[in-house]
């Protein structure tokens, strides 16, 4: 018996795959540009189409510079004046505080805080009283029988044209600051009320201040309310008045210096 051997088939090889394999960059790419474009416009909407970082924009070392130099600059005045100041008044801060107060007490008369004493004036206002009869005129109002602001104003101005020295209202000294004003039937003058009769006195030439009176337009009307509904008003010369200094605060609180101001 012959034995025979079955020829085997040779191997063949395993066929190659037909599918590609993808790149990570298809998808990259796209993202990379998309930033790239948003990374521009935001670059464009910051910089409003010009340089963002230019050749002449500030730097912090000039802005430092330019803040030094103004430090250095108010230091130099800021010396002046205190130069200044010691040169006028002396080194010493006692020194300067005594000369300020004899500066102040230069200026107290003039400023209406010393009492004055001399010859002047007394004007009295009041409101109208009824008659005999308990009657006021029948075609009187209510405010033909008072005293008013104005008619108050209308006394002081004269006065103060007359030349008057110092004058005082009710117990109160009359500075530039001084505002007498109506509130209903009474007068506030400097945070203080007061009724009638309201006495003005004014120390100064008595015969120049009645002549301002007389020939003032708003006094000569009030005169003729005093004969037709009985308001009062009296003059009265004396030969030694005392108006009393001011004693409220003298601040300004609005007002300005129109000049240089020495001590």
């Amino acid at each position: 018996m012959r034995l025979t051997q079955r020829r085997r088939h040779p191997k063949t090889p395993a066929p190659a795959t037909t599918g590609t394999t993808r790149s990570p960059w298809r998808f990259g790419v796209p993202v990379v540009c998309l930033l790239a474009g948003v990374l521009l416009a935001a670059t464009h909407g910051v910089s409003g189409g010009s340089e963002i970082r230019r050749a002449d924009s500030p730097r912090l070392v000039d802005l430092v510079h330019e803040t030094q130099n103004s430090v250095d600059r108010l230091s130099a005045q800021r010396d002046g004046l205190a130069a200044q100041v010691d040169s006028t008044h002396g080194a010493s801060a006692g020194t300067a505080l005594a000369a300020m107060l004899a500066r102040a007490d230069e200026l107290a008369g003039d400023a209406g805080l010393d009492p004055v004493h001399g010859a002047g004036l007394i004007v009295t206002l009041s409101d109208a009283q009824r008659d005999a009869n308990g009657r006021f005129p029948r075609d009187a109002s209510p405010d033909d029988l008072v005293v008013h602001q104005q008619d108050i104003q209308a006394v002081l101005n004269a006065l103060w044209s007359a030349g008057a020295e110092a004058i005082q209202m009710q117990d109160q000294r009359i500075i530039g600051t001084s505002a007498p004003r109506c509130v209903g039937n009474t007068l506030l003058l400097n945070g203080r009320t007061y009724s009638p009769p309201y006495t003005v006195t004014a120390v100064g030439d008595a015969n120049a201040m009645r002549a301002a009176l007389a020939a003032a337009p708003l006094v000569t009307l009030y005169k003729q309310y005093v004969v037709r509904f009985g308001l009062g008003y009296t003059e009265q010369v004396r030969d030694d008045l005392t108006v009393a200094g001011y004693t409220g605060p003298v601040r300004m609180r609005y007002a300005q210096p129109v000049g240089p101001v020495g001590y």
